[in-house]
C-alpha cells in the first residue's frame, strides 16, 4: 500500500511519552504532501501535491491503488514522453508495406508531428484531436486525406496504450468524429470501351486489357504473373505477387493486403494469353522480395515484360501505350480512365449478371465485401428487380398460378 508522506512536519515523542507534530527544516518550502507507492513493476513512485492539498493527495493515492487493482494502472511519469519522441518511435518499428513506408513517414511528420510537437502524450485530450482536424480542414485538406491522417494519428496513440504510456486513445472518444473518406462514383466502361481499347493497345502489352478485365486484376499483379500462375485445365489464375515500386527500384511482393488468391479464368482470357506466350515467351526475372536494399533475390518467370525485357512498370506502360491506345479507341486520357478502369469493368459486369458481393470482393482481392458493396453499390439497379422475379418463380410457380394465398386458403 501507499502512503502520504506531510513534508512540512514529523511525528515525535516528548518526554511525556505523547506524540505532538514538530515541524521540519523543509516547512514552508516547496510541496507539502509526497505520495509514494509501488508500481505494478515493484520500482517506487511518488507524487507531490503542495498545502492545502491533502484531500487532492489522498484522492490521487486511492485512484493509483484502484488503478493497479483492476490491472489499468498508467504510470503517470510515462506519459510526460513527448509526442514527436514516441511518433518517430512507431514510424521505425511500425510494420508497413515498403512500398508506403515512405510516403507515411512524410504525410506524418508533415501533419502530424509538426502540429502535436513535443507535448507530452498523456496532455493530448478529446479536444486536441478535434482542433487538429479542424486545423487540417482550415488546410483545405480533401477528406480523404483527413482520413489516412486520422488513421496515422490513431495508430500512434492506440500503440502508447498498449505501450502503458495512457490510458485511453483520444481519437476514440466518443465526441471525436472520425474523419468520412469519400468513395468516388464509378462510371464503368462499356464491354466496347474495352475492345476499342484492347485493338489500339501494342501487341505487346494486349494482356494488360485482358487479364485486366477479364480477371480483375491490378497493374502491379498482371506485371508479377508467371506462367505457372495459370491452372488452365481447372480454369483459374492464381495471384501470387505484384511488381511494385518501392522509392525509385522495382520489387516483388505479394498482393496488396498481403492475401494471394484465385479466380476464375475465362476461356476467351485463357486462349488469349497462350497464343501471347507462343509469340512472346515469358522472361525470367530477379527482383529483392519487398525490401530492395535487404530482401532477399526471387527470381519469376514473367508473362509480361518490356520491349527491353524489364518488369512492367505503370509510367511506362501509361506514356508507351495506354495512354496511345485510349486516344485511338476515342477514350480522353485521365485518373478515370487508367488501368485501373478495367478492374471497375469487371466488377460492374459480374455484378450486372448476380454475381454476389461476396464473391466479387474476394475475386477482386478486396479486405472486406463492405469495402466492395460502398463502391459499387449504385452498379446495382436491377437487383429489385431480380429479386422479385426470384420471389414471384419461388411463390407463385406455374402449378399455383394463383399464387401462395390459393395454397394457404385452401389447407
Amino acid at each position: 500500500m501507499g502512503h502520504i508522506e506531510d513534508r512540512w512536519f514529523k511525528e515525535v515523542i516528548g518526554d511525556d511519552k505523547k506524540k505532538r507534530q514538530v515541524r521540519t527544516s523543509r516547512y514552508g518550502k516547496g510541496l507539502r504532501y509526497r505520495v509514494r507507492y509501488i508500481a505494478p513493476d515493484g520500482s517506487e513512485r511518488s507524487k507531490s501535491f503542495p498545502d492545502r492539498a491533502k484531500k487532492a493527495a489522498e484522492t490521487f493515492l486511492n485512484g493509483i491503488e484502484t488503478d493497479k487493482n483492476r490491472g489499468s494502472y498508467v504510470d503517470p511519469a510515462a506519459g510526460k514522453t513527448p509526442f514527436d519522441e514516441f511518433a518517430e518511435s512507431w514510424l521505425r518499428t511500425h510494420r508497413f508495406d515498403e512500398s508506403t513506408r515512405w510516403p507515411v513517414r512524410l504525410r506524418v511528420r508533415k501533419h502530424i508531428i509538426s502540429y502535436f510537437g513535443k507535448r507530452a502524450i498523456a496532455s493530448i485530450q478529446p479536444s486536441t484531436v478535434r482542433a487538429w482536424d479542424a486545423g487540417l480542414i482550415e488546410k483545405r485538406l480533401a477528406a480523404n486525406t483527413r482520413a489516412v491522417l486520422f488513421a496515422h494519428l490513431s495508430g500512434i496513440l492506440t500503440a502508447a496504450v498498449d505501450d502503458g504510456l495512457i490510458l485511453k486513445n483520444p481519437c476514440a472518444a466518443k465526441s471525436v468524429k472520425a474523419p468520412t473518406p469519400n468513395v468516388p462514383r464509378v462510371t464503368p466502361w462499356t464491354a466496347g470501351t474495352v475492345v476499342a481499347v484492347r485493338e489500339k493497345i501494342r501487341l505487346r502489352y494486349r494482356p494488360v486489357v485482358d487479364v485486366g478485365a477479364g480477371c480483375g486484376a491490378r497493374l502491379g499483379e498482371i506485371a508479377g504473373i508467371s506462367p505457372d500462375d495459370f491452372d488452365f485445365d481447372g480454369g483459374w489464375l492464381h495471384i501470387r505477387r505484384q511488381v511494385k515500386r518501392v522509392g525509385r527500384k522495382l520489387v516483388f511482393g505479394l498482393p496488396k493486403n498481403d492475401t494471394e488468391r484465385r479466380v476464375p479464368l475465362p476461356d476467351s482470357v485463357a486462349r488469349s494469353v497462350k497464343a501471347y506466350m507462343k509469340e512472346f515467351p515469358p522472361v525470367a526475372v530477379t527482383l529483392p522480395w519487398e525490401d530492395p536494399v535487404h530482401g532477399d533475390p526471387v527470381t519469376v518467370s514473367l508473362v509480361l515484360t518490356t520491349t527491353h525485357f524489364k518488369p512492367l512498370r505503370g509510367d511506362v506502360l501509361a506514356a508507351t501505350a495506354w495512354h496511345p491506345a485510349l486516344r485511338g479507341a476515342g477514350v480522353e486520357p485521365g485518373r478515370a480512365n487508367g488501368v485501373h478502369a478495367l478492374r471497375h469493368f469487371y466488377a460492374s459486369a459480374l455484378l450486372d449478371v448476380g454475381e454476389s458481393v461476396k464473391a466479387v470482393a474476394e475475386w477482386l482481392g478486396h479486405a472486406n465485401a463492405a469495402f466492395t458493396l460502398r463502391v459499387y453499390a449504385h452498379l446495382m439497379p436491377d437487383s429489385p428487380k431480380r429479386a422479385r422475379r426470384a420471389l414471384d418463380r419461388l411463390l407463385n410457380p406455374p402449378e399455383h398460378p394463383d399464387g401462395p394465398a390459393t395454397a394457404q386458403s385452401g389447407s
